[in-house]
């Protein structure tokens, strides 16, 4: 199987370096018209360039694709909006979109200013949200979109230092989770990109070794494969130095109580049992779990009847 982008039109965030580029680089040679969206900044998020976006602009031309640039801030949305209305105004549709732009203010959360904390949500989360909002209306219209989150092992697991870079990872699969219940009868796909790579936002993170074996291409594989007609839905796609996985989040089946026993004592007399995985189930929506709870507590009633 090949997959083909001809005719597609994508906008990719923080595309002048990193994963960004290496995925607009991609998508164009899949045939995809690209918006390289970059504001410029350093890894922290300051400062402001054009150059990295125009040599990736540069790059897709010369190779005989159709690129431009767009220096909207994610965080703002009257950009963002800008930056989506250039792209119906040149192209008239809006296909993909992959929410890639990043900071890292990394510090441990005793020591993080508030600041950073709500910059690293602004960027990730908010800059997701902003993204995903302007292009939302088009590819509802066009009955056709693919939406690419950007998430890290960081959010889903933890990592020393990172509580603001890992709550806004995480918020972007709970958006994810929803949207994908808003979209079903559109065709648009939303999954999120776990990736692991050597890029600017790991310098110094991580041994010499490892980061040979970390290529961005690597993890692009992974987002154009989510980019494309055969792609999942509201699936965690997890690259990284040639390996590829799917996160979940699992449940386990859980235990009944009657409102006697609704207490933290049988609780924790019950443990055990509570934290069984022998029969651990993936919920398709919040509402199953409800569900769940009800049907185990009219089961009982009705055997105890």
């Amino acid at each position: 199987m090949t997959i083909n982008l001809d005719g597609k039109v994508a906008i990719v965030t923080g595309a002048g370096n990193g994963l960004g580029r290496s995925h607009a680089l991609a998508l164009a040679a899949r045939g995809a018209k690209v918006v390289v969206n970059e504001l410029g900044g350093d890894r922290t998020g300051v400062g402001k360039s054009s150059a990295p976006a125009e040599e990736v602009v540069k790059l897709i031309t010369e190779a005989g694709g159709e690129a431009f640039h767009h220096g909207a801030n994610v965080t703002n949305y009257a950009e963002v909006e800008d930056m989506v209305q250039q792209t119906m105004d040149k192209w008239g549709r809006v296909d993909i979109l992959i929410n890639n732009a990043g900071i890292l203010r990394d510090k441990s959360f005793a020591k993080m200013p508030l600041e950073d904390f709500q910059a690293c949500v602004d960027v990730h989360l908010m800059g997701s949200v902003n993204c995903t909002k302007a292009v939302w209306g088009i590819m509802r219209e066009q009955e056709y979109g693919r939406v690419v989150m950007t998430t890290s092992s960081s959010g889903m697991y933890g990592n020393f230092g990172q509580a603001n870079y890992g709550a806004a990872k995480m918020g972007v699969l709970g958006l994810m989770n929803t949207l994908v219940q808003e979209s079903a009868k559109y065709d648009i796909a939303i999954n999120a990109l776990a990736p692991t790579a050597a890029t600017r936002m790991t310098e110094g993170l991580m041994p010499e070794d490892f980061t040979k074996l970390l290529s961005p291409e690597a993890v692009t594989a992974a987002a154009v494969y989510l980019c494309s007609d055969q792609a999942p839905n509201n699936t965690i796609l997890c690259a990284g130095a040639g390996g590829y996985a799917v996160a979940a989040m699992y449940e386990t089946d859980g235990i009944f109580l009657s409102p006697e026993e609704q207490n933290p004592d049988v609780i924790a007399e019950r443990w055990d049992e509570i934290t069984d995985t022998s029969k651990n189930a993936k919920l398709a929506s919040g509402a199953e779990q409800s569900q769940k709870f009800v049907l185990k507590a009219l089961a009982e009633l009705e055997a105890q009847s």
